[in-house]
């Protein structure tokens, strides 16, 4: 059975193109010519992949895959740019915003459908992985809490899935270059408070707005009911968009380094 597959484009002609291949292999289309029109329908009917073009009217790209990743039902859909914005600068924007791949413009349909299939096999394992993680398990098992790669499930989906189940607990993350540890502390599955043990001066929502700069790096959630004061006082998805605004407009928290970089490339 096919996937369901969202195809954004301001031109009509690169729509039908890229619907052809697809529909072709299987997989059922929708289009729209813009972020706006896109993000309605994909509310209304969450697809299993977004692909869509950077340079559009109104809503254009860039502002849509950060809704489309600050929204609860959207947030583990794979998002794939297609665009002729090619530089690496472009690319590296559109992966720190939220995008899984970047296929830059004229493409072939061999590598249309290569990342197609690599994206939809790569992040349906997501949700289900961060669901097991962040579930409960046996009683026997040792209660050291659950870990895993933010190479593979990313801060945002860990904090959507969180404010979904509704946990609480610590999250650490960790990074080894340069070597740096933070915690968040989660009620009610929000983030209350946030505090760095190694790394740069930072407090309150800056931390978090830092995080979510990080695609390498290690969790560890510890389940607790314990409640802290609620120093953030802010929803998970006004985090996202906020973090999202920033990193967009590349605004860099005070106390952070300019050029972060990932750890162990």
């Amino acid at each position: 059975m096919g996937a369901r597959i969202l195809v954004v484009d301001d031109d009509s002609f690169v729509q039908t193109v890229i619907a052809d291949v697809l529909t072709a292999h299987g997989h059922e289309v929708r289009t729209a010519a813009d972020g706006a029109t896109a993000l309605a329908s994909a509310i209304l009917q969450p697809p299993d992949l977004v692909i869509s073009d950077v340079m559009m009217p109104g809503m254009d790209g860039w502002a849509f895959v950060r809704r489309v990743r600050s929204h609860p039902l959207l947030a583990f859909v794979p998002f794939i740019f297609l665009s002729s914005l090619s530089s690496i600068c472009d690319v590296l924007r559109g992966f720190r915003l939220g995008a899984d791949d970047y296929l830059p413009k004229p493409f072939t349909p061999g590598d249309l459908m290569e990342r197609v299939t690599h994206a939809l096999q790569r992040r349906s394992t997501i949700e289900d992985d961060a669901r097991w993680l962040l579930a409960p398990h046996d009683a026997d098992e040792p209660p050291n809490g659950v870990r895993g790669s933010l190479a593979v499930v990313g801060l945002s989906s860990l904090l959507v899935l969180l404010d979904l189940e509704k946990k609480g607990g610590t999250l650490e993350l960790t990074r080894s270059s340069p070597h740096e540890r933070c915690r968040l502390l989660i009620c009610e599955g929000r983030v209350f408070q946030v505090h760095i043990d190694v790394g740069p001066v930072l407090t309150d929502a800056d931390v978090v707005y830092y995080l979510l700069g990080w695609s390498l790096g290690s969790f560890e959630f510890h389940p607790s009911s314990a409640v802290v004061d609620d120093v953030i006082g802010c929803s998970t998805t006004g985090l996202l968009m906020e973090a999202a605004r920033r990193a967009d407009e590349g605004v860099v928290p005070t106390g952070a380094p300019a050029h972060a970089p990932d750890d162990d490339l």
